[in-house]
Protein backbone atom coordinates (compact mmCIF):
# COMPACT_ATOMS: atom_id res chain seq x y z
CA UNK A 1 0.00 0.00 0.00
CA UNK A 2 3.17 2.12 0.70
CA UNK A 3 4.67 1.99 -2.78
CA UNK A 4 1.12 2.39 -4.22
CA UNK A 5 0.93 5.61 -2.59
CA UNK A 6 4.79 6.78 -2.75
CA UNK A 7 4.17 5.98 -6.89
CA UNK A 8 0.98 8.05 -6.92
CA UNK A 9 3.00 11.10 -5.43
CA UNK A 10 5.88 10.79 -7.77
CA UNK A 11 3.41 10.68 -10.87
CA UNK A 12 1.23 13.34 -9.97
CA UNK A 13 4.33 15.29 -9.01
CA UNK A 14 5.96 14.79 -12.64
CA UNK A 15 2.53 15.67 -14.20
CA UNK A 16 2.45 18.80 -12.59
CA UNK A 17 6.24 19.51 -13.40
CA UNK A 18 5.31 18.69 -17.12
CA UNK A 19 2.38 20.72 -17.20
CA UNK A 20 4.42 23.54 -16.56
CA UNK A 21 6.95 22.99 -19.41
CA UNK A 22 4.91 24.43 -22.19
CA UNK A 23 6.01 25.54 -25.90
CA UNK A 24 4.39 27.19 -28.18
CA UNK A 25 5.67 26.35 -31.78
CA UNK A 26 5.89 29.00 -34.44
CA UNK A 27 3.22 28.50 -37.37
CA UNK A 28 4.42 29.24 -40.98
CA UNK A 29 4.17 32.60 -42.11
CA UNK A 30 4.89 33.76 -38.24
CA UNK A 31 8.57 34.11 -38.36
CA UNK A 32 7.86 36.98 -40.76
CA UNK A 33 5.83 39.16 -38.17
CA UNK A 34 7.83 41.85 -36.51
CA UNK A 35 6.82 42.97 -32.97
CA UNK A 36 6.90 46.74 -32.39
CA UNK A 37 7.22 48.11 -28.91
CA UNK A 38 4.10 49.14 -27.02
CA UNK A 39 3.25 52.93 -27.71
CA UNK A 40 1.17 55.01 -30.16
CA UNK A 41 0.36 53.45 -34.05
CA UNK A 42 3.15 53.28 -36.35
CA UNK A 43 3.24 55.33 -39.20
CA UNK A 44 1.98 53.91 -42.39
CA UNK A 45 0.55 50.97 -41.17
CA UNK A 46 -2.97 50.16 -41.45
CA UNK A 47 -4.87 48.43 -38.40
CA UNK A 48 -6.19 44.68 -39.66
CA UNK A 49 -7.93 44.64 -36.28
CA UNK A 50 -6.63 42.98 -32.86
CA UNK A 51 -5.85 39.77 -31.53
CA UNK A 52 -6.08 38.32 -27.64
CA UNK A 53 -3.98 35.30 -26.91
CA UNK A 54 -3.66 33.67 -23.65
CA UNK A 55 -1.44 30.89 -22.09
CA UNK A 56 -1.53 28.99 -18.65
CA UNK A 57 0.68 31.90 -15.94
CA UNK A 58 -0.05 29.42 -13.14
CA UNK A 59 -0.05 25.17 -12.74
CA UNK A 60 -1.57 24.71 -9.30
CA UNK A 61 0.50 26.43 -6.79
CA UNK A 62 3.32 26.92 -8.81
CA UNK A 63 3.49 30.71 -11.07
CA UNK A 64 5.17 30.48 -14.42
CA UNK A 65 8.57 32.36 -15.02
CA UNK A 66 6.52 35.73 -16.25
CA UNK A 67 9.72 36.52 -18.88
CA UNK A 68 8.44 32.71 -20.53
CA UNK A 69 4.73 33.94 -20.63
CA UNK A 70 5.51 36.81 -22.41
CA UNK A 71 7.22 34.88 -24.98
CA UNK A 72 4.22 32.49 -25.40
CA UNK A 73 2.33 35.34 -26.08
CA UNK A 74 4.33 37.09 -28.26
CA UNK A 75 4.36 33.92 -30.15
CA UNK A 76 0.59 33.13 -30.26
CA UNK A 77 0.32 37.19 -31.05
CA UNK A 78 2.66 36.43 -34.59
CA UNK A 79 0.94 33.10 -35.34
CA UNK A 80 -2.71 35.01 -35.57
CA UNK A 81 -1.17 37.67 -37.68
CA UNK A 82 -0.76 35.98 -40.95
CA UNK A 83 -4.73 34.98 -40.67
CA UNK A 84 -5.63 38.63 -40.52
CA UNK A 85 -2.98 39.26 -43.20
CA UNK A 86 -1.01 41.63 -41.04
CA UNK A 87 2.70 41.90 -40.71
CA UNK A 88 3.28 43.41 -37.28
CA UNK A 89 2.07 43.00 -34.37
CA UNK A 90 2.08 45.46 -31.14
CA UNK A 91 1.02 45.01 -27.61
CA UNK A 92 -1.77 47.03 -25.68
CA UNK A 93 -1.11 46.42 -22.90
CA UNK A 94 0.81 44.41 -19.99
CA UNK A 95 0.00 40.63 -19.75
CA UNK A 96 -2.92 39.61 -16.97
CA UNK A 97 -3.19 36.70 -15.58
CA UNK A 98 -1.71 34.89 -18.58
CA UNK A 99 -3.96 37.29 -21.26
CA UNK A 100 -2.59 39.64 -23.65
CA UNK A 101 -4.23 41.84 -26.20
CA UNK A 102 -2.32 42.70 -29.12
CA UNK A 103 -2.87 45.18 -32.46
CA UNK A 104 -2.29 43.89 -35.63
CA UNK A 105 -0.62 46.16 -38.84
CA UNK A 106 0.09 45.73 -41.95
CA UNK A 107 2.91 47.87 -43.00
CA UNK A 108 4.67 46.26 -45.90
CA UNK A 109 8.05 45.19 -46.05
CA UNK A 110 10.21 47.09 -43.76
CA UNK A 111 7.42 49.40 -42.53
CA UNK A 112 6.14 50.56 -39.38
CA UNK A 113 9.05 51.95 -37.16
CA UNK A 114 11.81 49.89 -38.97
CA UNK A 115 11.30 52.48 -41.82
CA UNK A 116 13.26 55.04 -39.77
CA UNK A 117 16.61 53.11 -40.01
CA UNK A 118 16.55 52.20 -43.79
CA UNK A 119 18.46 54.34 -46.53
CA UNK A 120 19.44 57.45 -45.43
CA UNK A 121 18.92 57.43 -41.81
CA UNK A 122 21.82 58.05 -39.85
CA UNK A 123 22.18 55.83 -36.94
CA UNK A 124 25.97 56.06 -35.87
CA UNK A 125 26.36 52.59 -36.66
CA UNK A 126 28.71 51.65 -39.75
CA UNK A 127 29.14 48.46 -41.58
CA UNK A 128 32.18 47.41 -43.42
CA UNK A 129 32.24 44.26 -46.64
CA UNK A 130 34.31 41.04 -45.10
CA UNK A 131 37.12 39.78 -47.21
CA UNK A 132 36.72 39.89 -51.02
Amino acid sequence: MRTTTSRLSLLAGIALFAAGCTWVPMKPGAAAVRVIAAGGAPAGCEKRGEVVVSVKDRVGLYRRNPLRVREELETLARNEAPGLQADTVQPLGEPVAGEQRYAAWRCGAGGGRAASTGAGATTGVQTYPLGG
